[in-house]
């Protein structure tokens, strides 16, 4: 029979009738959640947002409710606005962040409150959460393996003509609105200038093209000449303008004056290694490029991978036990060697757990004789730090030993751990501006990890 309509029904009124709950996996977050120690870390950073914070203002959103937006924002991976819509429309995520009937946080008030939680801090809830994980005896920190891979910060591909079109276009900008605050007028400063500079880059990738002719290519220089002249002239009316701001006693203009030295030193900067490489010839070696305007920090990470010779973001260590947990992570400068890196993750394995691991190991990037030595010293049972060469008889017979492969064997682990924490986590890509940024975001995505692979192993399991 065919039916045009369903009979009305109120499905708010029949809400207590649904019988709602956390499915086993969330309820045990929710408890995880009610540490007091992790609530106090949070409360401290958001204490320091004013001078009075604690004491005067009008009433915050509370704090327990912003650290579970923030969980709940990294544990499925959304923006700042699409938490404030899901959590908005799911009672069970409502109850879960403690918003009752209260309507949920502007995503604008949740990006303010999550820029004041500091750097040092993630770190501190890290550790803490690997506690809470000890306490349940989901790990007990009898393995460790180390690796490291590369967050990408949220930067178009960089080349020479883009980042001094973005200085022509940044720095037009910041002049418009130098001339508002000084003459209280809007004038479009530099427009034809930014035109100019848009028309060369696209000639220039033009003559990059598979299709371009010798013709072309031949031009690239004398086109780039063009850009660079462009620049400067940007470079050189932000200079001037910056030195009248300087004459100037009111409050506004100081925010403007010291965004222009900032962006006119990065531009300086760009023109430097542009006109080094491009007009002179000379290599400019990747510890020395600036490859954007907007993240200075990013660095070029070359690791040896076919498919992806280079990678823009920044190097991360990662310490993973067993049980899942990534126990410690570093966020490094540039593109360092590895094996430094494992006698700290060491000493921190040792604050965390009390004892060195039963079971080390890590790829070939990470074996030194300092680094071997090291694990012989710490009576560390099982260590498989495969050499780099040509190995000796004795070597290879340690190599091929059934106890090293098994231990290497494991070692592998953390590559699917990596996979899953770049598309389930984040951190393929970090979404946060400037390096503290991006120490937050990866803290917060291991954070919304370790959790959920406790509330897992707990509610599978159950506190053994």
């Amino acid at each position: 029979m065919l039916r045009d309509r369903s009979a009305p029904v109120d499905l708010f009124a029949l809400v207590p009738a649904l019988h709602l709950r956390f499915e086993p996996e969330l309820a045990e977050l929710d408890r995880l959640l009610e540490d007091d120690a992790l609530f106090q870390h949070i409360k401290a950073d958001l204490g320091r947002r004013r001078p009075h914070t604690i004491e005067t203002g009008r009433p915050s959103t509370p704090v327990e409710v912003i650290l579970r937006l923030l969980v709940v924002q990294h544990l499925y991976d959304w923006s700042y606005a699409q938490t404030e819509h899901f959590v908005g429309d799911s009672l069970v995520l409502r109850q879960f962040c403690r918003l009752g009937l209260e309507p949920v946080p502007h995503h604008t008030t949740l990006m303010r409150w999550s820029n004041v939680v500091q750097p040092e801090t993630m770190h501190r809830l890290l550790d803490r959460v690997t506690e809470l994980a000890r306490s349940l005896k989901v790990t007990r920190g009898r393995k460790l393996r180390i690796d490291s891979t590369v967050v990408a910060t949220a930067i178009h591909y960089p080349t020479d003509s883009t980042l001094l079109f973005d200085g022509v276009r940044v720095l037009s900008r910041l002049v418009q609105r130098a001339t508002l605050a000084l003459t209280g007028r809007q004038r479009r400063v530099g427009v034809q200038r930014m035109r100019a500079a848009k028309q060369l880059v696209r000639r220039i990738e033009a003559t990059a093209a598979a299709h371009a002719t010798a013709r072309d290519r031949a031009e690239r220089p004398t086109l780039y000449r063009r850009l660079l002249g462009l620049a400067q002239a940007s470079l050189d009316q932000a200079q001037r303008v910056r030195q009248t701001l300087a004459t100037r006693a009111e409050a506004t203009m100081q925010p403007v004056h010291s965004a222009l030295g900032h962006m006119a030193e990065l531009v300086q900067q760009v023109i430097a290694q542009t006109q080094r490489r491009i007009v002179d010839g000379e290599s400019v070696p990747a510890s020395a490029k600036l490859v954007s305007l907007f993240e200075p920090h990013t660095a070029i990470v070359r690791r040896g991978k076919a498919h992806l010779p280079a990678e823009f973001g920044r190097k991360i260590m990662l310490d993973e036990v067993e049980g899942g947990l990534v126990t410690r992570y570093a966020v490094l400068d540039g593109n360092p060697p590895d094996a430094p890196q494992l006698p700290l993750s060491l000493e921190h394995h040792q604050v965390c757990f009390g004892q060195v691991p039963t079971l080390l190991t890590a790829d070939r990037a990470f074996f030194t004789l300092d680094n071997e030595r090291l694990a012989h010293d710490l009576r560390i049972r099982s260590v498989a730090l495969p050499r780099q060469g040509p190995l000796t008889p004795k070597q290879k017979e340690v190599r091929y030993a059934v106890a090293f492969r098994r231990a290497y064997r494991w070692r592998a682990g953390i590559e699917g751990r990596i996979s899953v924490l770049k598309r389930r986590f984040g951190l393929a890509r970090c979404r946060y501006h400037t390096e503290e940024g991006m120490e937050r975001w990866v803290g917060w995505g291991l954070l919304a990890h370790n959790l959920r692979q406790i509330s897992r192993s707990v509610a599978t399991y159950g506190a053994m």
